[in-house]
């Protein structure tokens, strides 16, 4: 890990929840500049670091290109420990799509992100953040997401759980859910 156990770990942005801000402008709210570098030298990060911003979207936007993208950067990377930052509703998606790349290259990627942004007074972003920090040395390559506390190695188990405001992992051998769950009867015009 170099001097005094301290990694290297590359950290690509791609935007989502953890970097929206409030637009007066677009009186919604929209993804800005990303604040991961500010996370991570507010709460005195114990490796180093450096940020890379591919996109600034929200994770329903990103397209297959884009994950290939990341997959690209994930090969490329000279560090073996990579963190992507991303929004919750595709996670699993882009975990999957960079993957193969993480295993072909012997790589570390851990996806995180937030259920409400950074920007908000209560967030739960710099804990996400610091929990991937965290736990990448003791991961093995492959791509993991890291929200709330816990670690989800596999993505095609990993789902956004919208009711209760967390992600969460299918038991072994559930279907997948629906692509969008269906309105409740209450919402029915």
């Amino acid at each position: 890990m170099g001097d005094a156990g301290m990694l290297q770990i590359f950290v690509l942005t791609t935007g989502g929840s953890l970097d929206k801000t409030y637009s007066g402008e677009a009186s919604d709210f929209v993804v800005a500049e990303p604040v991961v570098r500010d996370i991570l030298m507010f709460n005195k990060c114990g490796h180093q670091f450096g940020v890379k911003e591919m996109f600034r979207k929200d994770s329903l936007e990103l397209t297959d290109e884009d994950r290939a993208a990341l997959a690209d950067m994930v090969r490329k990377a000279r560090q073996t420990h990579v963190i992507i930052t991303h929004g919750t509703d595709t996670l699993a998606k882009t975990a999957a799509a960079v993957r193969p790349a993480a295993l072909e290259a012997g790589k570390v990627v851990v996806l995180t992100g937030a259920m409400r942004p950074a920007a908000f007074a209560v967030s739960d972003a710099p804990f996400n953040l610091g929990g991937a920090v965290t736990v990448a040395p003791f991961l093995p390559p492959g791509a993991h997401v890291v929200m709330h506390g816990r670690v989800f190695s596999d993505p095609a188990r990993i789902v956004k759980d919208a009711r209760n405001d967390t992600i969460r992992e299918l038991p072994v051998g559930a279907p997948p859910p629906p692509a969008r769950a269906p309105p409740d009867a209450d919402d029915a015009p």
